[in-house]
């Protein structure tokens, strides 16, 4: 059963030509709705609609929880900020005048757009124990229309019953759900190692997945999210390959072979998994079973071939190889076998010969690292070599990315801020937010799938 119900809506949107915003579609319910206007997140002058919410509305008799009033507006808000669409108007700007009710008729529009905003979000719970029932309506300010309405069923505890709004929200705006109820798995140092830990994708209920008391390295989702792997140096002090599921604690060791035992992940078909293995002097890609056996050797060759990772169809793999000199991504089809190089110094303005790292996205685009002088930036491209894109500049050593499931964000780490932290950004490097603040270093993260 869902948990959540449409409520009515009235009216329709009516398209509004504002300079370098974009047409989407809007998602309205039930009624059939025209084209709007809305922020294109790959423009290179990133505008974003400014909404007001104010606090919701509280529907209890008991008044249990007031701070909820301000908590759920709070949470709304960092989630909007955090995925580049949207500023949130201060509420001491508020002129609210509304009446006790969501409903467009108890609304006054007009103090709404006296201070700018362009869209309105209303809501309000009524608690239940430790439930809670919480009514949100969205409306267009300058036509007064409502383009959502539902109604949310959860724990008043639970931070994602919040994302769940956000990504109605999103989805009542484009069509597509949000990144809100997604996770992201990253190595942090809390504890003095370097271990596995999980949070969601906003950095919010932290917690460590692994307990080895070593060197834990290169954490990866499976593609049904429900197991990870990682290479650790738990046992004999060499880096040994682990496949845990997030249900369970205990972690079964997968490839130990000599040599190193690296960069691990999973195959698309959700039940192999690709490695680098060096048993036989220096490291090449293979394709192993859960259990570590040998089931192809993807790359040969005399250099070290390392991080691999797949195009969306599976067909391709990307993967860095210092066969040229320095490390740099290579793709290698396999179906017919054939490689050829992606990154080239005379690509980049400061030369770019080290380059390391890619994570191929859902929308094909392939993420990387590149390191120059004392420097470590991110950078985007085609798989075809076309579309380079520097998305960090000025801001210390910005390592590790990884793309989000729908390929609109990417999460990396980042010492701009002194130690190592996790931030997001949008596909464009545009809205760059810290989104961990835990004791320690937080390096190396992975999204989930969903």
């Amino acid at each position: 059963m869902k948990n959540f119900r449409l409520l009515s809506t009235s009216g329709t949107l009516k398209t509004r030509h504002i300079t370098g915003l974009v047409v989407f579609f809007l998602f309205f319910l039930p009624v059939l709705v025209e084209a709007r206007i809305y922020i294109d997140i790959n423009s290179p002058s990133l505008q974003k609609i400014k909404i007001a919410m104010p606090d919701f509305k509280d529907f209890s008799s008991s008044k249990e929880h007031p701070e909820l009033a301000a908590e759920f507006p709070k949470i709304l808000g960092n989630d909007l900020d955090l995925c580049g669409y949207f500023t949130a108007i201060d509420k001491d700007a508020f002129l609210d005048e509304d009446g006790p009710k969501l409903t467009a008729k108890n609304i006054n529009f007009k103090n709404w757009t006296a201070i700018g905003a362009e869209f309105l979000l209303k809501g309000g719970y009524t608690c239940y124990g430790r439930s809670v029932e919480v009514e949100v309506r969205l409306y267009d300010v300058l036509y007064g229309n409502q383009i959502m309405g539902k109604v949310f069923l959860g724990k008043i505890d639970d931070r994602g019953l919040v994302h769940r709004i956000s990504n109605a929200i999103i989805n009542a705006m484009t069509g597509r759900d949000g990144m809100f109820l997604s996770k992201i798995i990253f190595v942090g140092t809390a504890t003095g190692s370097k271990e596995i830990y999980q949070c969601d994708y906003d950095g919010y209920n932290a917690k460590q997945i692994t307990s080895d008391s070593s060197i834990a390295m290169y954490p990866r989702y499976s593609p049904k999210g429900d197991r990870i792997i990682y290479t650790s140096y738990k046992e004999d002090d060499s880096p040994m390959v682990y496949m845990q599921s997030l249900s369970s604690s205990r972690a079964v060791r997968v490839s130990g072979r000599d040599g190193l035992n690296y960069c691990p992940r999973w195959a698309p078909d959700n039940e192999n998994v690709v490695l680098a293995l060096s048993f036989k002097g220096n490291s090449d890609i293979y394709k192993i079973d859960t259990s570590g056996k040998i089931l192809k050797q993807l790359t040969t060759h005399w250099a070290d071939d390392l991080s691999p990772t797949f195009s969306p169809d599976g067909k391709s793999m990307a993967f860095v190889s210092n066969r040229a000199g320095n490390p740099n991504i290579f793709i290698k089809d396999l179906k017919n076998g054939s490689e050829k190089r992606l990154t080239y110094e005379n690509q980049f303005v400061n030369g770019g010969k080290y380059n390391t790292s890619p994570d191929w996205s859902s929308q094909d685009r392939i993420v990387f690292t590149q390191m120059y002088d004392s420097a470590m930036d991110i950078f985007a491209i085609d798989p075809n070599g076309k579309n380079l894109k520097q998305l960090t500049q000025d801001s210390g050593k910005n390592e590790d990315p990884c793309w989000s499931p729908d390929g609109r964000y990417i999460a990396f780490s980042s010492n701009r801020d002194g130690g190592f932290h996790l931030y997001i950004m949008n596909a464009n490097g545009q809205n760059q937010r810290r989104i961990t603040f835990l004791k320690g270093e937080q390096t190396a993260p992975s999204w989930s799938p969903f």
